[in-house]
């Protein structure tokens, strides 16, 4: 099993789930994190660069959604995912 799957499965609210914000925000910072890596040794690759930009705002936009209608599942995606705010 992937690295990203063990994250999505600890997330989901119940089985099949892929669509709750939290399964999102698991994906999302999959892409982001392997786009930061590709970026690192393509620096002008500048198409890349706006597709992370848009990626990390809709993140941005789900995990503020999730702070405001639900606290503890909000902490419970920053600590599983490794995230600072």
């Amino acid at each position: 099993m992937s690295e990203i799957a063990t994250e999505i499965k600890d997330l989901q609210l119940h089985e099949g789930d892929t669509g709750s914000a939290d399964v999102q925000v698991a994906r999302l910072s999959w892409r982001i994190n392997h786009l930061t890596q590709h970026l690192s040794g393509h620096k002008k690759d500048f198409s890349s660069r706006r597709g992370l930009l848009k990626l990390v705002a809709r993140r941005r936009k789900l995990l503020d959604y999730l702070a405001r209608t639900d606290h503890e599942r909000y902490q419970k995606v920053l600590k599983a995912l490794n995230l600072r705010r």
